[in-house]
């Protein structure tokens, strides 16, 4: 049981204390570079979905394997597995990064101007930003924040329960395939058609389970209803279910019209309240980030010592 517990309060604390310092070797830049060899290795020709999808298998089975073999390796030196297993708790999450990404962009808004917000909100969305408004820039924001809450915290700490660092680790690579080729363009359509699914499916639970705790952290009725009145509305299978818990929370609108890499997506909205974001709400949305990643972690603790 220490073996899980330590490893999980320790990284919880590197995250709260460091983020995610670029001066660091990080393992989601090292899948990032070996995603990118392999989509240009094979992501020609004939038969990209048979690719695409043997190159998903291939990858997140050999994160999971390798991992699980080095850890099955160290249960019989247990400092050198906390200190392993606390690095990947540590490297999993994305909690001080997300408030702090945020945080940037609302500071650039206020303190620069809106041409500056805009372009700092570029860094973490994938919506066209040039054209944004200051209430469409703060929207954003709040609607990332929800919306990773799930990926990178909930989710990363739900495989962690499941099955320690390996499992963690398995479904961060997933999840790096989703952000890298999982795109209905032309040349990723087919190849990534494999890495879309897969997240989805991995992220059924964590996106639901995110949004439960939200609404329980802040003891929200509205946010309960509004999870089920538009979760679901969403084009992600996932993603509407947080935004949709943080948008009654806060008592506002997310979603709509916007535009992607030059087209226009008319996504549905999700809330009725058309409510001035101010910041405010910033910081109402960085304790409810906060509190449900807490309340997670002892949830996790609580399972096990049960």
């Amino acid at each position: 049981m220490d073996l899980i517990i330590l490893p999980l309060l320790i990284g919880f604390l590197l995250d709260c204390l460091l983020g995610d310092p670029r001066y660091l070797p990080h393992p989601i830049r090292l899948f990032g570079r070996v995603i990118k060899e392999m989509d240009q290795a094979f992501n020609r020709g004939s038969k990209r979905r048979i690719k695409g999808t043997l190159t998903v298998l291939f990858l997140v089975g050999f994160t999971w394997g390798i991992l699980f073999l080095l850890f099955s390796q160290l249960e019989s030196y247990p400092v050198l597995f906390v200190m392993l297993a606390s690095c990947g708790v540590f490297f999993g999450l994305a909690n001080h990064s997300l408030i702090y990404e945020g945080w940037l962009v609302i500071r650039a808004l206020d303190g620069e101007g809106l041409e500056a917000g805009r372009r700092q909100l570029s860094y973490i969305v994938g919506r066209d930003t040039a054209n944004l408004n200051e209430q469409q820039v703060r929207t954003a924001v709040l609607e990332t924040m929800a919306e990773n809450l799930s990926d990178g915290v909930v989710g990363p700490l739900f495989y962690y329960a499941l099955g320690g660092v390996p499992l963690l680790m398995a479904y961060k690579m997933a999840s790096t395939l989703d952000s890298m080729i999982a795109y209905k363009s032309d040349r990723y359509k087919q190849f990534g058609w494999f890495a879309a699914r897969l997240d989805d499916l991995l992220n059924l639970i964590p996106a639901r389970l995110t949004a439960l705790l939200m609404v329980v952290v802040s003891f929200s009725w509205s946010g309960m209803v509004h999870i089920f009145r538009y979760g679901h509305k969403h084009a992600s299978p996932n993603a509407g279910y947080p935004e949709a818990a943080l948008a009654g929370i806060l008592k506002c609108r997310f979603g709509g019209p916007n535009s992607y890499h030059g087209q226009l997506v008319d996504k549905p909205y999700i809330g009725h309240h058309q409510k001035t974001i101010t910041i405010h709400d910033f910081w109402s949305t960085t304790y409810v980030n906060t509190a449900t990643t807490v309340v997670m972690i002892g949830g996790i603790i609580l399972f096990y010592w049960a």
